[in-house]
């Protein structure tokens, strides 16, 4: 049997605390299944909407009688061809994550959290505007607006500047262990074992980003997860979040940028070097090791986004993924100095 809290602003006739008794335990959210499993707990509720939820979550949007929200349930097995698991808990994790990030972001840059079901491993969350469009699909559209690309940077930087060597932050996010799951082990491991000669680089590479622990990472930092509607950009998705390397959040976002500007949108470079000048201001003198991380990760990620478990899905053609394998070679084994020289 289920049991929740709920937050007073969905249902502020109840406290904090409410408990509901529910048949969760084999509960599989769909846009089907959404509007009775709130139902049973006193919302009424229409126009379900299914959001994708990318490889790892069911994602649903819902109407309900005291405004829309977000149902997100966390997935055992993700939906890839190879076989790739990870535990279920890390939707709280993440729900720990966006209530702790909230106080560093600017005002709305981060959904709410409303309540957290412990047995469905099932979070609910405040709606992006309905008109809200992901910055992925403006940058495949041929749009790439600085703004957009100094909005993402002033979120990483602040996250990162807002949280750097905090002790508390460290303490609570400690745990790496989905993201072994989800990327160490899937982007990393993987590409090495399929491309054995780049293995050491690749070693050195997880070595070394194990032993950074200096801010929270959100593990996911890449434009599908950056919505835009007229009040702002909104992050979302911090399932992967934890204490660690931030220059792997800088990377994860430059390489989808860079595989753009390779592959068909040659203003993704644009908003790259804008996002990075932006970025760099927001990091203490101490990070001197910052920008050769950057690349290290860099050339790293692009390999694994075609070798990895998960390669991305707009790069279908075998001429196409060996014009990024061999720049992602390149990188690997002579990286440049500045991250300027990949994207000029």
């Amino acid at each position: 049997m289920a049991s929740f809290l709920l937050s007073s602003q969905i249902l502020p006739t109840m406290g904090r605390g409410t408990t509901f008794v529910v048949k969760a335990e084999h509960f599989e959210l769909s846009a089907a299944t959404a509007v009775d499993y709130l139902a049973r707990h006193g919302m009424r509720a229409a126009n379900a909407v299914e959001l994708g939820g990318g490889v790892s979550n069911n994602v649903v949007r819902v109407d309900t009688s005291r405004g829309a929200l977000v149902l997100k349930q966390s997935l055992g097995k993700l939906r890839v061809a190879d076989e790739w698991l990870s535990q279920r808990e890390r939707i709280f994790t993440e729900a720990d994550a966006m209530r702790s990030v909230a106080p560093l972001l600017p005002a709305g840059a981060v959904p709410v959290i409303l309540f957290e079901d412990r047995d469905a491993y099932l979070i609910a969350m405040t709606a992006a505007p309905q008109d809200a469009v992901t910055w992925k699909q403006k940058l495949m559209d041929g749009i790439a607006d600085d703004s957009d690309a100094l909005g993402a940077a002033e979120i990483l930087g602040r996250l990162a500047s807002g949280s750097w060597r905090s002790a508390e932050m460290a303490a609570r996010f400690g745990d790496r262990t989905v993201f072994d799951q989800l990327r160490i082990d899937p982007y990393y491991r993987t590409t090495a074992a399929r491309h054995p000669d780049l293995r050491e680089h690749f070693d050195a590479l997880i070595a070394a980003t194990a032993a950074r622990r200096f801010t929270l990472v959100h593990g996911d930092f890449s434009p599908k997860n950056l919505l835009l509607a007229a009040g702002g950009m909104t992050i979302i998705d911090f399932e992967v979040a934890h204490y660690g390397d931030p220059s792997f959040d800088a990377a994860f976002l430059l390489n989808h940028l860079l595989i753009k500007s390779v592959v068909r949108r040659p203003q993704a470079a644009a908003c790259a070097r804008v996002f990075w000048r932006k970025l760099r201001a927001f990091l203490p003198a101490e990070a001197d090791w910052f920008e050769a991380a950057t690349v290290a990760h860099l050339g790293c990620l692009l390999l694994a986004r075609v070798d990895g478990k998960s390669p991305v899905e707009y790069v279908q053609d075998g001429a196409t993924k060996n014009r990024l394998r061999g720049l992602a070679r390149e990188l690997i084994t002579r990286p440049p100095r500045t991250i300027e020289e990949i994207f000029a």
